[in-house]
């Protein structure tokens, strides 16, 4: 474990970035100095009553804030005073305009996968390439069905089997804080496009991967739902390749056999285990539904669009840094401290 504490920020107190925030305060190696926000709704009055300092990212807002009871510490600009690594968690968009005020104040910073890829040049995963984050001034953190699809096509082929891959991703409709104002109901939206922008944007962290997603969004508002058809390197048992995703971090086992037969059986369980907001940093694969006939694989999983992300994040501030340079010491210590499993349902 590296001796340095690294200083953190989070730029943007939403959907993410209280998770980051909650995330890097349990992290052994980090301190999070402050968030900042432009609202002064109970998002941000939360993170006063946990203790966090919290600052205007727009001087303009400032004012504001206060008015309705925000104890503000500062500026944006004081907080980048005081901190190694940023984590920009604003709204798509305006991470990319913040990146040369980051720079400026000669901060490192990570954006969101809502960003586009050119936007660093350095798209993020941390067991794929770790690595090459090292030494970097910014990198971006992929997006929920990015992380996912990079996670388990990369376990394949480090385990030597992955040929090609090809995907079916249904969507939720929205996240489930503003369901109240935005979302789809009883239809389901195909993506206009195919290839969908997830397997390109997995190409942006492994360029060879040769991969093709097909995209769905459905009305629902927890998790995503993803479905593969791989060709392997060749002929495989139904036991290897569970082996390949069991060697891989951050993918966890789910069964029908447990009940566990629909999004929202998960969604309960995360809960009942107590996890932070019921939140799910793994992905969660069904075992018992996965086949392979051949050459050819056949499984699915589901995605917490709201968590899969923030230990990725975590890694990537290690990475940024520099304190850790190894990859897997990384995953290790980000996973103890969070308590992500490798099967839900065993001590």
């Amino acid at each position: 474990m590296a001796t340095q504490t690294i200083r953190v920020a989070v730029n943007g107190y939403g959907v993410i970035g209280k998770r980051v925030a909650d995330a890097v305060r349990a992290q052994p190696d980090m301190e999070l100095v402050g968030v900042s926000d432009v609202v002064s709704d109970y998002r941000v009055k939360a993170a006063v009553v946990l203790g966090i300092p919290v600052y205007a990212s727009v001087p303009d807002k400032r004012g504001e804030m206060q008015a309705a009871g925000v104890p503000v510490a500062g500026t944006l600009n004081d907080l980048l005073g005081e901190i190694d690594v940023i984590v920009d968690c604003t709204p798509k968009g305006i991470g990319a305009k913040n990146l040369d005020v980051y720079r400026q104040a000669s901060v490192k910073a990570i954006v969101q996968g809502g960003e586009k890829h050119s936007v660093t040049g350095h798209s993020f995963v941390a067991q794929a390439n770790y690595a090459s984050t090292l030494g970097r001034d910014a990198t971006r953190v992929v997006s929920c069905n990015t992380t996912s699809t990079v996670r388990t096509l990369v376990a394949l082929r480090d385990a030597g089997l992955l040929k090609k891959a090809r995907g079916v991703l249904i969507r939720r409709a929205t996240d489930p804080w503003e369901s109240d104002h935005s979302g789809i109901m009883n239809t389901v939206v195909p993506e206009e496009h195919i290839p969908s922008h997830q397997g390109p944007d997995a190409q942006t962290v492994v360029p060879e991967l040769d991969v093709v997603t097909i995209a769905a969004k459905a009305a629902h508002t927890q998790n995503h739902n993803h479905f593969w058809i791989v060709e392997l390197t060749r002929e495989a048992s139904r036991d290897e390749v569970l082996a390949a995703f069991r060697a891989a971090p951050r993918i966890a086992f789910v069964r029908m056999s447990d009940g566990i037969a629909a999004l929202n059986n998960s969604v309960e369980l995360m809960k009942d285990l107590g996890r932070p907001r019921g939140d799910m940093w793994e992905v969660g694969l069904w075992e018992d539904v996965l086949q392979v006939n051949g050459s050819e694989a056949y499984y699915t999983y589901e995605v917490d669009n709201q968590a899969i992300v923030i230990p990725e994040t975590i890694d990537a501030i290690r990475a940024l840094a520099g304190t850790i340079q190894d990859a897997h010491e990384s995953i290790r210590c980000t996973d103890e401290a969070l308590g992500v499993k490798r099967d839900f349902l065993t001590a």
